[in-house]
């Protein structure tokens, strides 16, 4: 099964963000390309990774079906140019490159911004949409587990999750700070606006609005974040009711103005949060009492002092997750082994059994309650050292060997079909 183990990838590594969201997955979408995947391929422990820095498809097939794959998601998003779209993909055709691929990407080692701590959640989703639809076998329960465990390790032993490490996730942090349950009005959705946005959407007390000059665009955002939307040219009023602007808006002059807060007179306390370069917010708004301003200047401080934090600890991180591909790997390659000790222990049962039945007839019920104690206890004594050798040929790679042997000393084929 390790060998059998694959992904396809598409992510900010290779792709543009224009590219990239035309790939993204839904919940919904997930689950109907993994039930598409099941209907068409003879698959198994199936992954739909989707956020919005990647694409990834995990499964395990005895053939490499990385073409037939990413043709059919291509498919499904409605894509025909598939040579030109799939030129962006990575793949992963061996066990061991999938496996560190995902180790990697779940930890964060992959991410847009190093140590990103909304990953691990997102892989827990996709995990529970496989396990939901029953496409989840031992491999791949085995797997997640084993790298949610290095992930509290790395949580727990390093700085790689300390900080706001992105300008966005390091607004979003500053916010939160200032006052609780705040009426926030995010204005403009470019990049770093649309990234405050997903940043925000994992605070559930955040009262959220958001505003765009491309009202559709604030729509869709709106929709799929459960946001509350306002139009452009309502934007003083929305000012008025909010505690906290977010401005990210392009232009070449400041937008929020002076005069603007002065016009808007009788405000409550509001604070602005400038993420905009040039800047969109006056510096002379903090001369009307009741404002304050935070600019990216100082949040960029911040987040590249959390960040070198977090890149000090990659080396600690990628040994943590060694020691887990280590440990993962023992497992696998035991698995091989697993039907073999099943056999014998089956074959070496039923000689016992056999025996019992033929000497034991005149035996009381303790008697026969000894002798099935002594024989068992006997068994597992003679079991234990071919189960010890079967592990250790594991970790040499000479199992195959071992096995062979053993089927034939046993004759365990024909036990197993006899049985």
């Amino acid at each position: 099964m390790y060998n059998q183990f694959k992904s396809v990838s598409l992510s900010h590594r290779n792709a543009p963000l224009a590219i990239r969201e035309k790939l993204a997955l839904n919940e919904a979408e997930a689950k109907s390309m993994m039930l598409r995947l099941k209907d068409f391929f003879d698959i198994s422990d199936v992954l739909a990774v989707s956020t919005c820095n990647r694409t990834e498809i995990y499964y395990s097939a005895a053939t490499d079906l990385n073409e037939e794959i990413i043709k059919l998601l291509l498919i499904e998003k409605g894509i025909s140019d598939i040579e030109s779209f799939r030129a962006y993909f990575e793949e992963f055709s061996d066990g061991e490159g999938a496996v560190q691929h995902l180790f990697q990407v779940a930890t964060g080692l992959q991410s847009q911004v190093v140590g990103d701590m909304q990953i691990p959640n997102q892989i827990k989703h996709a995990y529970q949409w496989s396990a939901d639809l029953n496409m989840a076998g031992p491999f791949l329960h085995r797997l997640l587990h084993t790298i949610f465990f290095a992930n509290k390790r790395v949580a727990q032993e390093t700085f790689f999750r300390d900080g706001a490490a992105s300008v966005s996730y390091a607004a979003v942090e500053l916010l939160e700070g200032l006052m609780p349950n705040p009426k926030i009005l995010v204005v403009g959705l470019g990049e770093i606006g649309t990234d405050v946005c997903r940043n925000l959407s994992q605070n559930t007390d955040a009262d959220v609005t958001i505003i765009n000059r491309t009202h559709s665009k604030a729509e869709t955002l709106g929709a799929e974040l459960g946001f509350r939307i306002a139009d452009f040219a309502d934007i003083e009023s929305e000012i008025s009711r909010a505690d906290i602007i977010v401005s990210s808006i392009q232009r070449d002059e400041p937008f929020f103005t002076k005069e603007m807060m002065v016009r808007l007179r009788g405000m409550s306390f509001k604070y602005f949060i400038d993420l905009a370069v040039p800047r969109s917010v006056s510096p002379e708004v903090e001369e009307v009492p009741g404002v304050m301003l935070y600019t990216i200047d100082s949040i960029r401080s911040k987040a590249d002092e959390a960040l070198q934090r977090r890149l000090e600890s990659v080396p600690h991180v990628e040994e943590i997750i060694n020691e887990a591909v280590v440990e993962f790997n023992d497992w696998s390659r035991e698995m091989i082994v697993s039907p073999t000790i099943q056999k014998l222990k089956g074959a070496l049962e039923q000689i016992r059994k056999e025996e019992l039945t033929r000497f034991t007839k005149n035996l009381s019920d303790t008697e026969l309650e000894k002798v099935e104690r002594i024989t068992s206890s006997m068994m597992q004594k003679i079991l234990k050292l071919p189960v010890l050798q079967l592990k250790a040929a594991c970790k040499r790679g000479e199992a195959e060997t071992l096995i062979d042997v053993l089927n034939d000393l046993f004759n365990l084929e024909k036990q197993k079909e006899s049985h």
